[in-house]
């Protein structure tokens, strides 16, 4: 065999090492959040429409938050996996610390806003005030674990690129477990606890968030001192490193922003067609959360891999690695999208609502199934294309994509044509597609390539 044969095999397997050290523990994590998702879907299911509805009304405010801390946790990787592939610990640290700083102002900001006038802002969704009243319930509770969440995403960033993954997918799996247990005993009242209902579900979210992010940091801790990580607390930047700082975060914050902001959209689009429909919409949630959490490692991977072969200037391995993960996620997706479509019409059958609710909910889960391959390589070309810091491309991408053609169509469907909601919801994931060529053809220019 002649060396550059061999070469290429043993960069594959380099690559496959790798991809598993990384991927597998945040897939395992995603999966195992997701699958007691629907655990918690289902016992909140069993509270009625209207509760499920109110339910979803407060999730959707509350993951603007979680998607602008991903945002600020994802730049923290970004610079992160950098600065420890350059084995840079000052600017390592300033990173670490800068970033943990901004995600704490994030969620005083977003608690306040859901503790003050969760009304206003609920009510921008649906008219009908059952459903609102329930989601403030549950928001004014749920916003409790905002800090927790900010600590937990930014220690984790840190130690997926010190290639601790482990210990993020730990926390995961003890959160999730303790998220399931609390949710049965304080939405049921079972073992002498009283019966919450909907507030039941919001203290069980708080109740494992915290114990999530406590796990987290002492393990965090634990390994800080037995591997001797060189961590210098630094926050104060010059005037270069604060403008490469908000160069990286600004695009990266505006655009997880925006796009949680079109996603809120379209739930009010939802909501306006009726409530069984959001409510059957709120329903698959957890299920297509089970299919982008099994390839969320993917993407995960990609960031942090491709962002350690830039630090290195290894630009040739870092563009072919890139391609590699692409197909693994399509290959992936549709092999998923399958199960979707064989499980989808069992899943739906295990909650207790109206026949229509679950005949509309699983329309939707056949249209997510057409669709979830194409999101995938978006979520995975996502976390390839900011790696090398270009966040500005991402930012436009998701712009164009969400406001441009998904909120039109959307709206199109829904109040023009009055489609059923699961044509509505196929018609503005049509924007996928759009995000999916222009970020082809940016990755193929190579112009997001470039070292921090």
């Amino acid at each position: 065999m002649d060396m550059g044969k061999q070469k290429i095999i043993e960069g594959k397997k380099a690559f496959q090492r790798e991809l598993l050290q990384i991927a597998v523990p945040v897939t395992l994590q995603c999966l195992m959040q997701s699958s007691f998702s629907v655990v918690d879907q289902i016992m909140t299911g069993q509270l009625g429409s209207t509760s499920i509805a109110g339910i979803g009304l407060g999730g959707k405010f509350a993951s603007i938050y979680s998607v602008v801390i991903a945002a600020v946790a994802s730049v923290a990787g970004i610079m992160l996996a950098q600065y420890i592939g350059k084995k840079d610990n000052e600017e390592a640290g300033r990173s670490f610390y800068t970033n943990l700083a901004v995600s704490f102002l994030l969620a005083a900001i977003f608690t306040a806003l859901s503790m003050m006038m969760p009304y206003r802002i609920l009510g921008l969704y649906t008219n009908d005030v059952a459903a609102v009243q329930g989601g403030v319930e549950y928001l004014r509770i749920y916003a409790l674990s905002f800090l927790p969440v900010a600590v937990t995403s930014i220690f984790s960033a840190y130690l997926r690129c010190a290639c601790a993954a482990k210990v993020p997918l730990y926390a995961g799996i003890f959160a999730s477990v303790a998220n399931t247990v609390f949710n049965y005993l304080l939405i049921f009242g079972k073992a002498g606890f009283p019966a919450m209902g909907v507030k039941g579900a919001a203290w069980a979210s708080v109740l494992a968030q915290a114990a999530g992010c406590i796990l987290t940091v002492i393990f965090f801790f634990f390994l800080h001192r037995k591997n001797v990580w060189k961590i210098p607390f630094a926050i104060r930047m010059d005037k270069v490193h604060m403008k490469q700082y908000l160069v990286i975060l600004m695009p990266l914050l505006l655009c997880e922003f925006f796009w949680s902001l079109g996603e809120n959209v379209y739930a009010s689009i939802y909501g306006h067609v009726g409530t069984k429909a959001f409510a059957a919409m709120t329903l698959t949630n957890p299920l297509q959360s089970l299919v982008m959490g099994a390839l969320s490692g993917v993407s995960q991977a990609a960031g942090v891999m491709i962002g350690k072969r830039m630090g290195a200037d290894d630009m040739g391995s870092a563009y072919q690695d890139s391609e590699r993960l692409m197909y693994t996620g399509l290959v992936c997706s549709l092999l998923l999208s399958v199960l979707v479509v064989a499980f989808g019409k069992y899943y739906v059958l295990v909650f207790r609502v109206e026949n229509d609710v679950r005949q509309m909910a699983g329309y939707v889960l056949t249209a997510y199934a057409l669709v979830a391959p194409v999101k995938v390589q978006n979520m995975i070309l996502g976390g390839i294309l900011r790696s090398g810091g270009r966040t500005t491309f991402v930012m436009i991408i998701d712009m164009i994509g969400t406001w441009i053609f998904g909120v039109p169509l959307g709206l199109l469907a829904a109040f023009v044509f009055h489609l059923p909601i699961a044509s509505v919801y196929f018609v503005l994931s049509m924007e996928e597609c759009v995000r999916l060529i222009i970020s082809l053809v940016v990755f193929r220019k190579k112009k997001w390539m470039q070292t921090l």
